[in-house]
């Protein structure tokens, strides 16, 4: 019976991960999937709203800027919105940018803020991170606090996947899969491609601080660390290719997936010998790596690749 509701707190927690990497991937997808901007600093606009919503919810503290007891759901507004101001000034710099040297510039932008973070003692306590920070439901007596927590999680990823259905479905998603597609000829339409571009990012750029928001709930714990690009970049990029990037069903599932996988990694590697154990984190991503190229063989669209619009049907 002890082994049974040990594998069911485990079950909970690989969904509420899962979960919370949906939002990342779901994130990513609008940006990369819709419109086709690359963007390699999820690990960076993850952070923010991870503090954010940490410094805005705990209590007093010596140790970090705070205390304001904002109610959970307030705090992760506002890593929303911080997360978006922060991918506006972004995409208004290096949106005209293009593939890789987008990829760069977001991926140094997130290694800036990881830094700031990192060395701001006075605001952020450095590398010891922010602690105690409140969760859903944690007053309730176990298992039900971790189920509540992870129906929390799985509902905000239902809630944001029906919104960009509807969003990819609508006029706008046509409009951000033609830019995808060919960029001139969105612009010979007389469509704002650049204004276009700017609110994709955002709205992804949001996505991805809600995911850090509930990251940091959910650990009660964050640090310099969460912006690991290993985790926070490289995994939910995997995670997209694999479930099909354009589809926001593929998303969920491929973030459900890897995580599992990537979880399951940590177990074997744990049983190896020796100084291969102590290289375990490089083993880990070795092995999603080969992973992800077993998949793409497999299924070079991913695991649910996109559906085409028909044309006809737009208003």
């Amino acid at each position: 019976m002890d082994q049974l509701y040990g594998y069911s707190l485990y079950g909970l927690s690989l969904l509420t991960f899962g979960g919370i990497y949906a939002m990342l991937a779901l994130g990513l997808n609008i940006q990369l999937g819709f419109t086709g901007l690359f963007n390699a600093g999820i690990a960076g606009f993850f952070v923010v709203g991870a503090y954010v919503s940490a410094i805005l919810s705990t209590a007093p503290s010596e140790r970090h800027i705070g205390g304001f007891d904002w109610p959970i759901p307030f705090s992760l507004v506002a890593a929303m919105v911080v997360s978006a101001l922060i991918g506006w000034a972004v995409a208004r710099i290096c949106m005209r940018l293009r593939a890789d040297y987008l990829a760069i510039a977001t991926l140094g932008i997130a290694e800036i803020l990881r830094l700031i973070f990192k060395n701001e003692t006075d605001l952020t306590n450095g590398a010891r991170g922010v602690s105690y920070i409140p969760k859903p439901y944690e007053s309730l007596a176990q298992p039900w606090n971790h189920v509540m927590m992870t129906v929390v999680v799985l509902a905000i990823v239902a809630v944001l996947y029906f919104m960009l259905e509807r969003a990819r479905k609508s006029p706008w998603g046509r409009v951000m899969a033609a830019i995808r597609e060919n960029e001139d000829s969105a612009r010979a339409a007389g469509k704002n491609v650049d204004r276009l571009r700017v609110q994709a990012f955002v709205v992804g750029s949001a996505m991805m601080g809600l995911g850090g928001g509930m990251m940091a709930h959910h650990l009660k714990f964050i640090d310099p660390n969460a912006a690991d690009p290993t985790t926070a970049t490289f995994l939910v990029f995997v995670m997209l290719i694999v479930g099909g990037s354009g589809n926001n069903k593929g998303a969920i599932v491929g973030a459900l997936l890897m995580w599992t996988i990537w979880s399951a990694t940590e177990i074997f590697t744990s049983m190896l010998p020796g100084d291969l154990a102590i290289r375990s984190a490089y083993i880990r991503v070795f092995l999603i790596g080969l992973m992800l190229q077993i998949m793409l063989q497999k299924f070079p669209q991913g695991l649910f690749p996109e559906k085409r619009l028909e044309t006809g049907s737009s208003g």
